[in-house]
């Protein structure tokens, strides 16, 4: 496969994960937390907090897939190995680290204010290592890229 085609079907997908990340920010979650609140309207008080804190972690997941658009660039640019792309994949570390971070300590607070159920809290622990796990893997992708950019460096340099 070429990289301009690579590079296309790259941004097709981020595209599409973006869009559907817009539809189950956008809209179903609010269609299911309006449907949760008029079920048990006794829980209406968290229904607010709840939908604020959730798109609040969607913040890092939508900055994340702009840092995966522009490694996509770059990939089409034939430049896939580069300073710039692990530097990218770094930040999409640090994305992820911090977005499951947030959703880890959001979850204690809302606990601890009463507004969660202990289950809940627990459930949220595999969301919470899905996005470590994809943390470790963007820092350890930055770490070879990083590592592949200064070898094609120093080939360049060779006569």
């Amino acid at each position: 496969m070429k990289q301009k085609t690579l590079s296309h079907w790259l941004i097709a997908i981020l595209i599409g994960v973006g869009l559907c990340g817009l539809a189950v920010y956008g809209a179903l979650l609010p269609i299911l937390a309006q449907d949760l609140k008029a079920t048990y309207p006794e829980f209406s008080n968290r229904f607010w907090p709840w939908l604020i804190f959730l798109w609040l972690t969607a913040i890092p997941c939508f900055a994340a897939l702009i840092c995966g658009l522009k490694i996509a660039a770059e990939i089409g640019a034939d430049r896939s190995f580069s300073y710039k792309n692990a530097k990218l994949l770094k930040s999409i570390s640090l994305c992820a680290a911090t977005d499951s971070a947030f959703f880890f300590l959001g979850n204690l607070a809302f606990l601890a204010l009463n507004l969660s159920h202990p289950s809940v809290a627990l459930i949220s622990c595999l969301i919470v290592f899905a996005g470590v796990a994809i943390a470790v893997a963007a820092a350890v992708l930055s770490h070879l890229v990083e590592k592949a950019a200064r070898i094609n460096e120093e080939n360049e340099l060779t006569i």
